[in-house]
């Protein structure tokens, strides 16, 4: 597979669809023959997209081992904890990722976990100023910073209209979770 220059993306908004969209890009650049890396912050581990995406050649799918649960439940201790876990993660991934001269790297709620300040800023905006030429980014969540906005090449802003959650139903296995 022969990539030019890899491209920022950003998915974001209140809309489903961010974290889906991510899948169908990887899936789309593996089964172009490109290497993925994969992974998520500040979300369960037990989502339908995991479990397939782990079964597909080409993607390394880096998981999480710990959840803490929404931020704005957390106590400071607990913030701490979080914030030391999720930047010993998002280090492990970001030197995977480092090691592709061409591939995808998915960075899937990212942008909630850098608003909350889980994981350090200038670790991911330096990465993303220096990352390999051929290596392709996507980060997904809501809000991005000015600094993040323009790095991208791509935004994306899903925006919700109408949702079950609205109703009082709640997230549903397969659709998603």
């Amino acid at each position: 597979m022969s990539i030019n220059k890899g491209l920022i993306h950003i998915y974001e908004g209140d809309g489903k669809g961010k974290t889906t969209a991510a899948v169908g890009l990887s899936i789309r650049y593996a089964g172009n023959g490109g290497q993925v890396v994969y992974t998520q912050f500040l979300k369960r581990n037990d989502s339908g997209e995991l479990k397939i995406l782990e079964q597909i050649e080409n993607i390394c799918l880096i998981r999480c081992s710990k959840n803490f649960g929404f931020t704005f439940r957390m106590t400071e201790e607990q913030k701490k904890e979080a914030a030391e876990y999720y930047n010993a993660h998002l280090k492990k991934v970001l030197e995977k990722a480092g090691e592709l001269s061409q591939g995808l790297l998915v960075l899937d709620e990212v942008l909630d976990a850098y608003n909350s300040n889980m994981i350090d800023h200038q670790m991911l905006l330096q990465f993303l100023k220096e990352k390999p030429e051929g290596l392709e980014v996507v980060l997904t969540g809501r809000n991005p910073s000015e600094k993040l906005l323009v790095l991208a090449d791509y935004v994306t802003f899903m925006e919700k209209r109408k949702h079950p959650y609205d109703k009082g139903i709640t997230a549903r296995r397969g659709v998603e979770l």
